[in-house]
């Protein structure tokens, strides 16, 4: 089957059709995937009709799946670990009223990319829609490639060689979290350059995010302005579009040359089911196994403000 592309800016995001994802792909329309992927960065696919079994499958042509943690005697309420609970909802599939579950989502408004703060970095995130609200709930995504060629070449120089320091809880406390800094330096962080050549393409993308807090060698005070200067620059509107979403749609982004956050809806009121796979970068298609369990390490050292079986882990 051929794949069908309708460009969404003219540099940035793709709706896609005509392959049925629903079944095993052959290695030529994998590769169409990935060819769009690399040019548009996110490709938007309506209407899939897919399970959490297919949705699994597909996700594992591109490589190895990260796995929420497991906890013995915790229910969880998706069916299989490589999917990640992005919704508003608890175990029993009803809006969670708890509190830390609620604080720990805010953060997923925030500009950023999924598991910057792992020293494993997210290739691809797919993420599907099972229920959404009437109104609201959209996600959003930046294009980190163009935002980094249209800067002045005197930044560029300057962030050569520049350093993020990246932490989950650094995000968390930005959107509101009762989390103190000396908490979060107490936790795990990941180094990632603030500038990286993002391999499908070849082109310079910055890779930054309301996970990065500091950058290395930099005063506190200047870092986070830096940050926060580079996130507002490749949020402009020239950069950006959003996705409204019907059941059945999932959306794939590339973590290494985008940034994404999820839109405000009615979330006490309103459900919003949603279920994302995470490919890990430098992975193979259908590898099952990698000898480390990375989100139970981190989420083993969690401070209580975050319970993994509530909070659970990602989102838009």
């Amino acid at each position: 089957m051929t794949l069908h592309i309708d460009p969404i800016t003219p540099r940035f995001g793709a709706s896609c059709s005509g392959l049925d994802l629903t079944r095993p792909l052959t290695p030529q329309e994998v590769r169409q995937v990935t060819d769009a992927m690399n040019t548009w960065g996110v490709t938007v696919w309506r209407n899939t009709g897919m399970t959490d079994e297919q949705h699994v499958e597909f996700s594992r042509n591109f490589g190895y799946l990260e796995r929420v943690p497991a906890r013995e005697g915790v229910k969880m309420r998706l069916p299989f670990r490589e999917l990640f609970d992005a919704s508003n909802l608890n175990v029993d599939g009803e809006i969670t009223r708890d509190p830390a579950a609620i604080e720990y989502r805010k953060g997923d408004r925030l500009w950023h990319t999924d598991s910057a703060f792992m020293e494993k970095r997210t290739s691809y995130s797919l993420l599907l829609a099972h229920q959404v609200p009437a109104e609201g709930g959209e996600t959003w995504f930046a294009d980190t490639r163009q935002a980094y060629d249209d800067l002045p070449q005197e930044m560029k120089d300057f962030l050569e060689g520049k350093i993020g320091i990246n932490s989950l809880w650094w995000s968390r406390k930005q959107a509101g979290a009762a989390i103190a800094e000396e908490e979060i330096d107490e936790r795990p962080k990941a180094r990632h350059p603030l500038v990286h050549i993002h391999r499908g393409s070849g082109r310079k993308a910055l890779f930054i995010a309301a996970h990065t807090m500091d950058v290395e060698g930099m005063d506190k005070a200047e870092g986070r302005k830096l940050i926060a200067d580079l996130i507002a620059h490749a949020t402009q509107p020239q950069y950006i579009f959003s996705v409204k979403w019907n059941p059945g749609d999932m959306v794939i982004w590339d973590n290494l040359c985008t940034m994404h956050k999820g839109g405000e809806f009615d979330y006490a009121n309103l459900k919003r089911d949603m279920r994302r796979t995470t490919v890990r970068e430098g992975t193979e298609p259908h590898q099952m196994e990698t000898g480390d369990d990375p989100y139970a390490a981190l989420f083993a050292r969690a401070p209580k403000v975050v319970d993994i079986a509530d909070a659970r882990v990602g989102g838009r």
